[in-house]
């Protein structure tokens, strides 16, 4: 059965995200067949979605590479996501599906619940889901797969803090729901819009100016992406 490129390319993207290839490290397609259990074809073609998506370039007798952002490109991500994320909200005032309510409710009740608690690492997890969710009630497919993207890179590139107000972020997802389920187009890119620059305070760079991971550590290989 052939294994899809998508499948390939999520395996591939996740790794890096995780640092199993560092930056500038060469991505061979005989290598990355052996290692997720593909043939080259689906490898080609995800290492050409992934150089359009930012995460590798072709060096000229090198091949493909795993990209070196610098520091301004990385600042630049949180910028955009601090643009876009807004924008996000307000449509979704304006075009979101009781089915998106439903769960965006459902992820604020169990995120207040768990920063009662502490847990920070479900915390984690849940506000990204509640993103996602957000960005994809916004009801347009262009703006979703830049939001993902951004997703991406800035997890690739930075590492997050534990907020200091982990209660008060979720009062503020909480609010932002409550925008959206007015049609409150307004409301809820203004609260976005603080909620996005409070959380890239909690950002920290994973590498140095030089270049270097901050943390280097060794990584299974990750095969969640091929198993759907």
């Amino acid at each position: 059965m052939r294994i899809p490129a998508h499948s390939v390319c999520t395996a591939i993207r996740d790794d890096i995200v995780a640092g199993v290839y560092e930056r500038g490290s060469r991505l061979t397609e005989e290598l990355l067949a052996r290692r997720y259990g593909v043939s080259r074809v689906p490898v080609r073609e995800a290492l050409r979605t992934l150089e359009a998506e930012g995460f590798v370039v072709t060096r000229r007798h090198a091949g493909a590479c795993v990209a070196e952002p610098t520091e301004q490109e990385a600042a630049d991500l949180l910028e955009m996501r601090s643009l876009l994320e807004p924008l996000g909200a307000a449509r979704a005032a304006q075009r979101r599906t009781e089915a998106h309510l439903k769960v965006l409710r459902g992820l604020v009740r169990l995120g207040q619940e768990r920063a009662r608690r502490g847990n920070s690492e479900d915390l984690r997890s849940l506000s990204g889901w509640f993103h996602e969710t957000l960005a994809q009630a916004a009801g347009s497919p262009a703006l979703t797969s830049m939001l993902t993207q951004l997703r991406h890179k800035i997890a690739w590139m930075y590492s997050v803090e534990a907020s200091a107000g982990p209660v008060e972020a979720w009062a503020e997802h909480g609010a932002i729901v409550d925008a959206v389920a007015r049609g409150d187009s307004e409301r809820a890119r203004a609260i976005t819009a603080v909620h996005a620059e409070r959380s890239s305070g909690t950002h920290r760079l994973r590498f140095t100016v030089s270049g270097e991971r901050v943390r280097n550590s060794q990584h299974p290989v990750n095969m969640s992406g091929l198993r759907h």
